[in-house]
């Protein structure tokens, strides 16, 4: 039962992150992936996978002005996300924090590829 009512969190989160319009910046392919498995558009995503940061920052904030950062919450996904974020605000693209607050305080999933497991 427990794993039913997450799953169905889950799916109102990612219908919430579809219903946003917010891009999606994701570490690599498999978190493009879990995502996808949740009903978020491939387009919707940014992947990092290895890229250049100013590059992905730049590509953001060339297309909108409000993103969503989801990167790990292990210590390297943190760094990397505070990273992301100053440079993104410097670009003056909002952050949306909502759905990576309700994974670490609703959830125990700390690496956005294991959402998969959930479907």
């Amino acid at each position: 039962m427990q794993k039913e009512l997450l799953f169905t969190k889950l799916k109102d989160w990612a219908d919430a992150i579809v219903l946003s319009k917010h891009l999606v910046l994701v570490e690599g392919i498999n978190d493009s992936r879990a995502l996808c498995s949740l009903g978020v558009p491939k387009k919707q995503i940014v992947c990092l996978s290895g890229r250049p940061l100013y590059l992905v920052v730049e590509e953001i904030a060339s297309k909108t002005k409000n993103c969503i950062v989801l990167t790990d919450l292990d210590k390297k996904g943190r760094q990397l996300f505070s990273r992301l974020s100053k440079d993104l605000i410097a670009h003056h693209v909002r952050i949306n924090n909502a759905p990576r607050e309700f994974l670490y305080h609703e959830t125990k999933i700390r690496q956005i590829e294991s959402i998969s497991r959930y479907c």
